[in-house]
């Protein structure tokens, strides 16, 4: 007999893999989690292999959720990049090192002033190589704090686009009409606002 949780998730799209393709042959996904979307999706959007960058949902229980669904933090989903690279410009262990990079793994459901489940920190892979590299940079990171990694790694589950007002916010100008530099190799300090 099938448990409780078994039988809900049983037919819920939100719960299953993500199957999605990349966008083209030869090329990779994978998913992260590092706070609010939009600083870390520019800071994956400088790198030199990176095809495409979206920002999402996913992780949660809920179908189809909006960024007012997942505001209210019932819904179980994470703010997430969806990453298109191509491994042989730009290896995984690339995109894990400017993960790491861009967040404080140690805190719990937080990035900042940023608080809610949607911040939490996490790394969502889609083969068994991704998810070896990916325990292997924790263990690696967590020689470098003190405090404990709160990150989960877990199987990538279906990646909900968020709203297109949120695709490649920073670099369109945010909120302020700022726009900020998405070339490959920019190194300019990224400033998030609203």
């Amino acid at each position: 007999m099938a448990s409780p949780a078994a039988e809900r998730a049983a037919g819920n799209p939100a719960l299953a893999p993500d199957v999605d393709s990349p966008e083209k042959p030869g090329l990779e996904l994978a998913q992260f989690a590092a706070g609010c979307f939009w600083g870390v999706e520019l800071a994956f959007q400088r790198l030199e292999g990176m095809v495409k960058t979206e920002v999402g949902y996913s992780q949660g229980h809920l179908p189809n959720p909006t960024y007012k669904d997942v505001c209210g933090g019932d819904t179980g989903h994470a703010e997430v990049v969806r990453a298109h690279f191509d491994p042989a410009v730009c290896p995984y262990t690339q995109l894990l090192a400017l993960f790491w990079s861009r967040h404080d793994p140690t805190t719990l459901n937080r990035q900042g002033g940023d608080v809610g489940t949607q911040y939490r920190s996490g790394i969502y892979y889609y083969n068994e190589e991704q998810a070896k590299l990916a325990r292997e940079s924790m263990e690696e990171k967590q020689k470098e704090v003190s405090n404990k990694i709160v990150t989960e790694i877990l199987p990538a589950k279906k990646f909900y686009r968020a709203e297109e007002y949120h695709q490649q916010y920073l670099e369109k100008g945010g909120g302020r009409g700022l726009k900020q530099s998405a070339a490959k190799g920019c190194n300019d300090p990224i400033r998030c606002y609203g």
